[in-house]
């Protein structure tokens, strides 16, 4: 007999099912380590983050590109984005994201995944991203990194 944990990952996918209307299964983050941390780390910046699943792979740098599949969301769990949602993983440069997201993909390695709580200072700040992202919004985001470029 298995006992089953919901984990935040699966907390996300619901989430993201319920804002969508969405019935049965649906895609969303792959499978996090088993021995994952549970708790978030804070880098200096502010950022708070773990990794959800650990990978020895190519690491993106601050002005490489990445490919990604991401669920973001707010702090009463409003999605406000979602790359699994448009079925298409996203291509960026990290020069074209809020501080906190190129901050924390340089923390996990190609086939990682992470997750992050990016404080408002180093989201959208005082004036948001009308018109899903309130002023001084904390944003939370599991982040699955596909690609390295």
């Amino acid at each position: 007999m298995h006992t089953v944990r919901m984990s935040l990952v699966g907390l996300l996918c619901m989430a993201l099912c319920s804002a969508t209307g969405c019935s049965g299964l649906m895609p969303g983050p792959g499978p996090a380590d088993a021995d994952a941390p549970q708790e978030l780390t804070t880098t200096k910046s502010g950022l708070k983050y773990r990794v959800l699943r650990r990978s020895d792979g190519k690491r993106a740098k601050p002005g490489g590109h990445v490919r990604v599949h991401y669920l973001g969301k707010l702090d009463d769990g409003t999605v406000f984005d979602s790359s699994y949602s448009q079925g298409e993983p996203v291509i960026f440069s990290l020069q074209q994201v809020v501080p906190g997201f190129t901050e924390g993909l340089q923390l996990v390695g190609e086939g990682g995944m992470i997750e992050l709580e990016i404080p408002s200072e180093l989201g959208y700040g005082e004036d948001g991203r009308a018109p899903s992202i309130p002023p001084n919004a904390t944003l939370h985001f599991v982040v699955e990194v596909i690609r390295v470029f």
